[in-house]
């Protein structure tokens, strides 16, 4: 067994929810006035900021790479889930408490024990780890019973009558409008499209925080291909020899940790099995680099056959390395064949599929990107957030400059002496482009910390020597050094500092 989680993680995921509630940017279980309901958070203020911008960055790289936006409805019939198998096999393994009838998802239980994956352990070996590890109910320390149960985790309404299901990811509501994508780009492929949207699933005992929500906001790519063209991918020339920190299957049946290779040792030793699907890893990996994972916490982890899906040609995760929680799923990246485009056409009595240029029919296949806003947004906060051992209750959230909820915050010094209103003026040259924020009260140095702990990257003070030589002081969060900028060249200058495109210390006038 992998080695065992101590309590060092627990009292710091203590210590970051807490930060995480105080600072405005997650609340809950919701809605906290009734007790709460697991599973349901809220995002506030300063939450919400930070949530729009990593949908934001997962936009622009999408976007980028050539995928196009789309939005579809949450609830739809329960044929659509029949056909794509969720509504028959979208279970989850649970086992109960014997003492107060808890129920628990078992895979989850010996993963927050011990870094591992057991996802794609059998019953069996589920129940043997519970049993000789000694795992107990986390609310009553009970044992469980040695028996697995399945529960399904579609969320269930009616719509007219009828019974119909909230979706459980965004993937089968992109592949039902494929006739329409085929129109509209000249039926010619491939054809790239993403949506981010809400997904909702009834999990068994949500514990992780937003980790494991039962509503949820995701972001999947979706990208259809004709299979022939797999291998005669443009777009993997410019990529092949870039490296990335895979995980092979067998290196986790030897207990070894991932290598870095390059895309293209990847392909060559058919450890992935298409080029255009090599592109799709590194296309995913892109995404938690641009929103500022650091690489030495990514690993793309390769799927154990008794773990991949059926219909699945090729799967491996995103996997990033918490403070809180250890090596964690962040993504998933799927060679879905044309299982399901052949399904919905089987279900809907639909054709759905394309012509080639010399007039043969094919279904296309599907290469997945999926993934939820969520997780990046609380991976963000476990690995930026950082306590000072030095000075006593000093907490910074040191966050990449691009993601931070507030990208500047403006002080006039005092409240007099007209420094409020030139601070209001240089508020307003900003606003067009940055999220601002002022603030005028308490001492200046309070104001720089609370700035600290929401992230923002820059300092504005307004002083006297503004209203005498139109410059203000420039204070840098991560370096807490100053520097003086003209007004007239504020807006420049920041926006060169947060593309790195200058050193703070070249910043000033």
């Amino acid at each position: 067994m992998a080695k065992k989680v101590g309590d060092k993680r627990s009292a710091f995921l203590e210590e970051l929810v807490a930060f995480i509630q105080s600072k405005g940017f997650i609340w809950g279980p919701f809605p906290e006035i009734y007790g709460g309901l697991s599973g349901f958070y809220s995002y506030g203020p300063t939450g919400k900021l930070l949530k729009n911008k990593v949908e934001n960055s997962i936009r622009k790289v999408f976007q980028e790479h050539g995928l196009w936006e789309l939005e579809a409805p949450i609830i739809l019939p329960d044929v659509v889930w029949k056909a794509s198998g969720h509504l028959d096999t979208f279970t989850d393994r649970a086992v109960i408490c014997s003492k107060c009838e808890g129920l628990f998802r078992a895979d989850k239980l010996i993963e927050e024990k011990f870094d591992v994956s057991a996802d794609g352990y059998s019953d069996k070996k589920l129940l043997d780890v519970i049993k000789k590890e000694n795992i107990t109910c986390p609310n009553c320390k009970g044992r469980f019973h040695q028996k697995i149960e399945k529960q399904n985790l579609m969320m269930k309404t009616k719509v007219a009558g009828k019974d119909a299901s909230l979706r459980p990811e965004t993937a089968t509501v992109t592949y039902l409008p494929f006739k329409r994508y085929y129109e509209h780009f000249r039926k010619k492929l491939p054809i790239g499209v993403f949506q981010i949207g809400k997904a909702f699933r009834n999990e068994i005992s949500p514990r992780q925080h937003v980790l494991r929500g039962r509503e949820f906001t995701q972001a999947e790519g979706q990208l259809f291909i004709d299979p022939k063209e797999k291998d005669s991918w443009d777009k993997y020339e410019n990529i092949q020899k870039e490296k990335l920190p895979f995980w092979t299957g067998k290196e986790q049946e030897k207990g070894k940790k991932h290598t870095e290779i390059t895309v293209g040792e990847a392909v060559k030793k058919k450890l992935i099995g298409s080029k255009a699907y090599a592109w799709c890893v590194w296309l995913a990996y892109q995404q938690y680099i641009y929103m500022g994972i650091p690489k030495e916490r990514i690993r793309i982890r390769q799927h154990q056959e008794d773990e991949k899906a059926f219909y699945a040609a090729d799967a491996w995760d995103i996997e990033v390395k918490l403070n809180s929680f250890g090596w964690t799923e962040m993504c998933g990246i799927h060679d879905r064949t044309d299982y399901d485009l052949k399904q919905h056409e089987k279900f809907s009595k639909t054709n759905l599929q394309a012509t080639r240029e010399d007039g043969t029919k094919i279904h296309p296949h599907v290469l997945e990107i999926a993934f939820g806003t969520d997780r990046p947004v609380f991976a963000l906060l476990d690995i930026f957030y950082n306590k000072s051992s030095k000075e006593a209750g000093k907490t910074t959230f040191k966050v990449p400059y691009h993601l931070a909820p507030i990208d500047v915050a403006i002080y006039p010094l005092l409240k007099k002496d007209g420094l409020p209103e030139l601070a209001e003026k240089v508020k307003k040259k900003l606003e067009p482009f940055l999220v601002v924020e002022y603030d005028q009260g308490g001492s200046i140095g309070r104001r720089y910390l609370r700035s600290a702990e929401f992230g923002t990257p820059y300092c504005v003070t307004v002083d006297h020597q503004s209203k005498k030589d139109g410059t203000i002081t420039l204070r840098s969060r991560d370096t807490e050094k100053q520097i003086r900028v003209k007004i007239n060249n504020l807006h420049e200058t920041l926006h060169k500092l947060m593309h790195c495109e200058i050193d703070f210390d070249q910043a000033g006038d």
